[in-house]
């Protein structure tokens, strides 16, 4: 993903063109509908990650997702919209790099995971964005898919190796800081030297990261997109309506993962 579409993932929740949202206040969440050209979404928002259930909910209701498209479609991975540029796009025009022009701080719990049908904050990349802050408005909702025991193995292995690189580049991040203030300013060869014994230092006291139990029996028997846990905000899920999240995931789309025929959005309303 570059840019915004990195957002998904990696770069990466949720809605976009022609959709329809309307939410209800519950004990345990927020509640949104969203309704598209092909179909009602709904999804609950999280008390646990309050600042973006606030952007979200402001979002929706000032209308900016009206209009706007799922630009992005990974059958079994995720559908990703909210990209503002999306909304009087040319059919062979390449988005995800619109935003309403600031981030949202990381809100990472360890206990929300990307199951089938959860809705997450797309990004940039930890090497521009070594803090994982979240885009302003684009999002992903996971299709995902069913995983083996082996396949999670291998899915911890990537895991970890993507919290090592996270690492590195907030330790880098950092040391950038302090060169600006040195008398005698380190060349980038020594400052990413110096960040990669750092990184290698902090790894060694850490405990690997294991995927929990009840997480991977969601994976096993329910599905999901694994590999992006602890990276990537997740705050919400689809409560209803996952045959249509299934319906545009499995849309044709050309060679840089938009529909060959746009799927919108139509309104988001917010009700508390």
């Amino acid at each position: 993903m570059r840019h915004f579409r990195c957002y998904i993932m990696l770069l990466f929740v949720a809605c976009i063109p022609f959709f329809s949202s309307c939410t209800e206040r519950e004990s345990n969440g927020t509640l949104v509908r969203i309704t598209t050209n092909v179909g009602e979404i709904h999804v609950r928002l999280y008390d646990d990650t309050p600042l973006h259930r606030d952007n979200f909910v402001r979002l929706a209701r000032e209308g900016f997702y009206n209009g706007t498209l799922f630009h992005r479609v990974i059958y079994e991975f995720m559908i990703q919209g909210g990209d503002p540029d999306s909304r009087h796009a040319d059919p062979h025009d390449i988005l995800g790099n619109g935003g309403p022009g600031y981030t949202v701080p990381a809100e990472l719990r360890p206990h929300l995971f990307h199951k089938r049908g959860a809705l997450a904050a797309a990004r940039l990349g930890d090497r521009e964005n070594p803090d994982q802050a979240s885009s302003g408005s684009q999002f992903y909702i996971v299709h995902g898919r069913l995983w083996t025991d082996p396949e999670l193995h291998e899915m911890e292995i990537r895991i970890n190796e993507m919290l090592r690189q996270s690492l590195f580049y907030k330790i880098l991040h950092h040391q950038k800081q302090l060169n600006a203030e040195r008398e005698i300013p380190l060349n980038e060869e020594q400052l990413q030297e110096l960040a990669m014994i750092e990184a290698q230092d902090q790894w060694l006291e850490r405990e690997p990261y294991r995927i929990p139990e009840e997480h991977r029996e969601v994976y096993r028997t329910i599905g999901g997109t694994p590999h992006l846990d602890g990276s990537y905000t997740v705050f919400g899920e689809v409560v209803k309506g996952l045959d249509v999240v299934d319906k545009i995931a499995s849309t044709p789309t050309s060679p840089n993962d938009r529909p060959l025929t746009d799927i919108r959005i139509l309104t988001m309303k917010v009700s508390k």
